[in-house]
């Protein structure tokens, strides 16, 4: 199973928890970068000196672009995955906010293109829930699931729909996972088809400011 980490975290603030990312890179499916709901309004320094050491490590590197649900303009959306690669040399962006319904497909697939042809190499999807078809063969990734542990165990299932999908284009963002339970929220995922998952123990509103402990049960402790 490989991990999407979503570290919503200013390095400075936590140094500790990026060390600890870039020693475990070799686990991750990609990390995404968000400065400040996207790319900020210029280069941070921290964030660049952590995306140089991930992608030393070999990580792969995604920018964090707001799309609200189909309601900002292309061009601007456009604009700040081109800010994410020239500031912090990322890989492809995190499309965040995508509309799931069959009206918001012709819209994405026109932005996708987009941003494929100005250097994306990946693109990643998150509607946060099943999408209508097409969504998903537009991404590398796309996030089929977002919310709490008590949602994914009680009302989650997975889709005849999505079982013909590939579990390599498919992502599952678990948040409020019990610390004891995240080996089994990885299994879960699995099970439920998902290829890449991003299981958490924070609560809103930002579970996404930790580390998963799914990360660091891999990695062996440093030595004196």
């Amino acid at each position: 199973m490989s991990l999407l980490i979503p570290l919503y975290v200013h390095p400075a603030e936590d140094p500790g928890a990026w060390h600890r990312l870039v020693t475990a890179a070799a686990r991750t499916h990609a990390v995404v970068l968000n400065p400040a709901s996207g790319p900020g309004t210029g280069p941070d320094r921290a964030f660049a000196a952590a995306a140089d050491a991930l992608r030393a490590a070999g990580a792969r590197l995604l920018g964090y672009v707001d799309t609200a649900y189909g309601a900002r303009d292309p061009a601007a959306v456009t604009a700040d995955a081109r800010r994410h690669r020239e500031w912090y040399a990322v890989d492809g962006c995190f499309l965040d906010r995508v509309t799931a319904g069959p009206d918001g497909l012709p819209g994405y697939r026109r932005l996708v293109r987009s941003l494929r042809r100005a250097g994306a190499r990946t693109v990643v999807l998150n509607p946060g829930v099943e999408p209508a078809p097409g969504y998903v063969r537009l991404a590398d990734l796309t996030v089929t699931f977002e919310g709490h542990w008590s949602t994914y165990v009680s009302a989650f299932s997975r889709s005849a729909r999505t079982a013909r999908h590939p579990p390599e284009r498919l992502c599952h963002l678990v948040y409020g996972v019990p610390a004891a339970l995240v080996s089994l929220a990885v299994r879960t995922a699995q099970d439920r088809g998902a290829g890449v998952c991003g299981p958490v123990t924070g609560e809103l509103p930002n579970p996404w400011a930790e580390l998963t402990p799914a990360l660091l049960e891999s990695v062996p402790e440093e030595r004196g």
